[in-house]
């Protein structure tokens, strides 16, 4: 069980540390854009929040494929399954349940699932910051 929470907490790590420097450049990028944006008030929230929410789901993606580099370093999905699409299932939360880990390996799955939920939530916290600013620098207000 031991090994489940280590390796589990390491590729949550990974993925904390990347969500982070997207999170870090995304509210920069944002700023930048509202900052020297002449387009009137729903053009620029439209100009600021496609690509933002653009950029959060590639992010979320790629951190599934990391989740399912994990599950193929240590061979937590069984044999045939598509990794990509379990750790897909487990990070969503979706948990279709027609693909289940090894046994050595089942906490991975909530483990997944936990991490997700938590890069979710972040992700929409990020959204409402940038979508706050925008409305900001809309109105006339210079942050």
């Amino acid at each position: 069980m031991i090994r489940q929470f280590l390796f589990g907490g390491a590729i949550s790590a990974v993925n904390i540390g990347l969500h982070a420097m997207v999170m870090m450049l995304l509210i920069r990028v944002a700023q930048i854009a509202s900052e020297r944006s002449k387009a009137q008030a729903s053009q620029h929230l439209v100009l600021v929040m496609i690509p933002t929410v653009l950029v959060l789901m590639i992010t979320h993606a790629a951190e599934v494929l990391v989740w399912a580099f994990g599950y193929l370093l240590v061979g937590a999905a069984p044999e045939g399954a598509d990794r990509v699409y379990f750790a897909f299932v487990n990070y969503t939360t979706l948990g279709y349940g027609d693909v289940v880990p090894v046994a050595r390996w089942r906490l991975l799955g909530p483990i997944t699932a936990m991490n997700g939920v938590l890069l979710f939530g972040w992700s929409t916290a990020v959204i409402f910051e940038v979508l706050r600013r925008a409305l900001d620098i809309a109105r006339g207000g210079r942050h």
